[in-house]
């Protein structure tokens, strides 16, 4: 049938198959969520997947437990998103209030400068999916500064020192090495 499916688990190391254009193909003409899967060396594809729409990926070799959280994560932002969306988001003791701009951790208000609350308020937006370096920097800074990925180094060390109780262990905002960051609202396992 020509129905679209609820959800996509789309392998990226299929011999037959260019996975980054079979999401690039699915996002033209559909929201669906997608969770590519790849080798731990594939991370170029995950990049080009993640730029190209895919919500999420899980890295071989996985087990059943982590895969369906995954799946859980994108088709609950479905969910979410069918939904209207309020001016507030909580995660944990953390609360960003979109409207006025503010952050309050505990009782407490988190001073943030305009980018610090641009890449905060660009995670929480995306909570729970990775958001890729490259999508960050074109969203904070433009186009031309996907090639300076310092910026963002310490744009995330800026934040995490006034959002995170540890920065030196960070909990909420978590890096995916050579891929981008997470805004972590579920406990990983």
């Amino acid at each position: 049938s020509e129905r679209m499916p609820d959800l996509v688990v789309l392998d990226l190391g299929l011999p037959d198959l260019d996975g980054p254009e079979v999401c690039r193909r699915i996002r033209e003409s559909s929201k669906v969520p997608i969770v590519v899967l790849s080798a731990r060396t594939a991370e170029a594809d995950k990049v080009m997947a993640l730029d190209l729409g895919a919500d999420d990926y899980v890295t071989k070799p996985f087990g059943p437990e982590e895969l369906l959280a995954r799946i859980r994560v994108a088709l609950r932002r479905v969910a979410e998103e069918s939904t209207s969306e309020s001016g507030r988001a909580t995660f944990g003791d953390l609360t960003i209030d979109y409207d006025r701009r503010r952050v309050i951790r505990g009782a407490d208000e988190v001073r943030l400068t305009p980018k610090e609350f641009e890449l905060l308020t660009l995670l929480a937006r995306n909570a729970d999916r990775v958001v890729t370096s490259r999508a960050i920097l074109k969203a904070l800074w433009g186009a031309h500064a996907v090639d300076q990925p310092e910026h963002l180094w310490v744009l995330i060390g800026q934040l995490r020192k006034k959002i995170e109780p540890d920065p030196g262990q960070p909990r909420l905002v978590v890096s995916e090495p050579w891929v981008g960051y997470r805004l972590v609202t579920v406990a990983s396992h």
